[in-house]
């Protein structure tokens, strides 16, 4: 790379100046150490089979908003501040890839498969042995709490989905009635 800070540099059609940065291989050297990693997370995330593979969106934001920045912005001061434009996205896939791990965690750690035990719950009223209950019964149904349960389980009952769910649709409700919403 020429090295001239006036220098300019053509590579498939186009044409390569130094951008603000002391001369074309600055330039180049410091799109590369954006680029490549934004290439590698990409590609990544199309390619992973993990439950988690929702959360390299966040790292791939931040890596995309630097080469905008750098490529776009007139300014002297390069990634400063990403953080204002990363938080929205952080805001929407840090919950989902939670409550995703919430389901995950409640069928194959604690065993519950609520499918399952819909099913089960069918056949058994289908049977006439277990009466209907209907939703609101549910929800203002207390939770049965064992004497000797230790933090461990206190912890996973709290954060169950169910309790998380009915915390939720609280919240909605409370929302609902404070913006005289109407559903």
């Amino acid at each position: 790379m020429p090295e001239n800070p006036e220098a300019t540099f053509s590579l498939f059609g186009f044409t390569i100046d130094n951008n603000g940065f002391p001369d074309i291989s600055t330039y180049v050297w410091f799109m590369m150490g954006k680029i490549i990693p934004l290439y590698l997370l990409v590609f990544w995330f199309l390619t992973s089979k993990d439950w988690w593979y929702h959360i390299i969106l966040i790292p791939i934001a931040m890596y995309s908003f630097q080469v905008f920045e750098v490529l776009f912005d007139s300014d002297d001061n390069i990634d400063t501040e990403n953080i204002w434009w990363i938080i929205p996205i952080c805001m929407g896939v840090i919950p989902f890839v939670y409550f995703i791990r919430i389901k995950l965690y409640d069928k194959y750690v604690n065993g519950i498969d609520l499918e399952a035990m819909e099913a089960e719950l069918q056949t058994y009223r289908e049977k006439g042995m277990v009466p209907e209950k209907k939703p609101e019964d549910l929800e203002n149904e207390e939770p049965v709490i064992p004497e000797d349960e230790t933090l461990s389980q206190q912890i996973d009952r709290l954060l169950s989905t169910r309790n998380l769910e009915s915390h939720f649709k609280q919240l909605q409700d409370n929302l609902k009635n404070w913006l005289h919403l109407k559903s």
